[in-house]
């Protein structure tokens, strides 16, 4: 009876502990964990934990920090939180189908742009908001006349980028997406993948999958883009690392170029480099995106 009360104990994260996690988690992701997080913590890293055999969470850190340096990313999926959705946040999906699409072509048919769009999805987690920036960017904005598209989805966590790589989805998620689109773009499971759906080879071929962290010091990213979509994410990280990280998207855009924040999420006038011209939705410095645009016949 002593020996399973004993397997049964679970470890208590104490305060001192509580801190040295917290300073990790924040150096490591710029993920701000308020004292109030302190139960949440615990038990997300528990089975964690019990996998490695440790039986307190200074032996974690310590595992962490000099033992293993790869269970820093496995204690990141751990504490990453992903909830999101097919085309979330419609009005922000208005905002790019009925103002920056036809500006877009009214910009091509004045000589003052190429039919390529690239966009990034900074915190995609299991792939539903770039493939959602997919569907209605090749629905508008269509290959066969001479558009190229090209989506960079990144997130700091394993666990969710590898189900954005597959771009695999239960079937119930179908709700999410309008008719038009899940008819021409999404690929209903059969025989032992019935109950999931799956990308069809022209959005896949859209959307390419990588981990970056948004709080490293610079991003493994090439070129600037018409549209970065950082959303719900800042809410996670302290004043410093939110400006921080604003600075260093704003950088990645194209002159003109949007980004697009999540509906609680606002810069309140904290960055120079971007002006407010919708439901937090950001322009970078560059041409004017006019508030409606008749496009070119």
């Amino acid at each position: 009876m002593t020996s399973l009360s004993s397997a049964l104990v679970r470890p208590c994260l104490t305060d001192s502990e509580y801190r040295l996690m917290r300073e990790l988690i924040q150096q490591e992701a710029g993920i701000f964990l308020a004292p109030t997080k302190k139960a949440l913590l615990a038990g997300r890293l528990l089975p964690r934990l019990r996998d490695l055999g440790l039986t307190s969470f200074r032996e974690y850190h310590h595992y962490v920090t000099q033992q293993d340096p790869a269970e820093r990313a496995r204690m990141l999926d751990c504490i990453s939180t992903n909830e999101t959705h097919f085309f979330r946040e419609p009005r922000q999906f208005e905002f790019l189908e009925q103002r920056l699409i036809p500006h877009w072509k009214a910009a091509v048919a004045q000589g003052l742009r190429r039919r390529r769009i690239r966009v990034w999805s900074a915190a995609c987690s299991s792939g539903e908001e770039p493939y959602s920036l997919a569907m209605t960017l090749l629905t508008h904005l269509p290959a066969e006349e001479g558009w190229g598209l090209e989506i960079l989805a990144s997130d700091i966590s394993n666990r969710v980028l590898r189900q954005a790589q597959a771009a695999t989805w239960p079937l119930d998620r179908a709700e999410e997406i309008p008719d038009h689109h899940l008819r021409r773009f999404m690929l209903k499971g059969t025989r032992s993948q019935a109950g999931w759906m799956r990308a069809g080879v022209e959005l896949r071929a859209a959307v390419q999958v990588e981990r970056i962290n948004l709080h490293a010091a610079s991003y493994p990213v090439a070129g600037r883009f018409d549209l970065i979509f950082c959303r719900n994410v800042l809410i996670y990280f302290d004043v410093a690392t939110k400006e921080r990280v604003v600075r260093q998207l704003a950088s990645h855009l194209e002159p003109g170029g949007h980004l697009f924040l999540g509906h609680a999420e606002s810069l309140l006038g904290r960055s120079q480099e971007l002006e407010n011209v919708g439901p937090t939705v950001y322009r970078s410095g560059g041409r004017p995106a006019p508030a409606a645009v008749r496009c070119a016949p």
